[in-house]
């Protein structure tokens, strides 16, 4: 029951969608243009940096806030489970976003929820993935580059800190724990397979600020 709660609690939020409406009131329909995609790259690319900052923000603050929810007020006694049900939550919120009602689940890749729910998790998991991050994208410039890499590292180092007992898990609920992470990694990778077509074909397009078209 506590997982089904935290997966409701997390779609729930993820379903806002920060870059949709923050475009809607500037009489722009971001889902018709460039990629498409309501995530941060697609708005920033067709709309700037400001517009950028405040979608991916939003899209932070709409997994951020229910993970604070589940863990301080729902389920603050359960350390045994306490990080499982963390991912529970960031998961509802990925799927929220990637899959949201309120746009007939044309949503976006889910990577700045990813990042509040890494942000949230461990501070080793944050500083490893922010290195990554930035890093890669600013030797290539490539935001796809920099997401992908996040993904893989987030199921790889989160599956390290709990399998040497670098974080205090119950072992009862490993397994469950490195399935949900690979799932959540998995679902970014999905996401951006267009991406690494395209990067695979060379045709991918690089980090820009300036407000033109662009595919996310």
């Amino acid at each position: 029951m506590e997982r089904i709660v935290c997966l409701l609690i997390g779609y729930v939020f993820g379903n806002f969608p920060t870059g949709y409406l923050y475009a809607k009131m500037h009489g722009v329909d971001i889902t018709h243009k460039g990629s498409g995609n309501v995530g941060t790259t697609n708005v920033l690319r067709n709309m700037g940096p400001k517009a950028g900052l405040i979608t991916m923000l939003g899209d932070f603050a709409k997994t951020f806030i229910p993970l604070i929810i589940v863990t301080c007020f729902f389920y603050k006694d359960r350390t045994d489970m306490r990080y499982l049900l963390i991912m529970y939550t960031g998961l509802g919120a990925i799927l929220g976003h990637n899959f949201p009602l309120t746009l007939k689940l044309h949503g976006g890749k889910g990577i700045a929820c990813t990042g509040a729910l890494i942000c949230y998790s461990d501070p080793r998991l944050l500083l490893a993935c922010f290195i990554a991050f930035f890093g890669s994208v600013a030797i290539t410039r490539y935001v796809s580059v920099g997401s992908l890499l996040v993904a893989v590292l987030f199921s790889l180092i989160n599956i390290y800190i709990v399998s040497t007992g670098l974080h205090p898990l119950s072992a009862e609920y490993h397994m469950e724990f490195y399935i949900v992470c690979l799932v959540i990694s998995g679902l970014a990778i999905f996401k951006h397979r267009s991406n690494i077509k395209r990067l695979l074909e060379g045709r991918e397009n690089k980090l820009s600020f300036g407000k033109k078209k662009g595919k996310e």
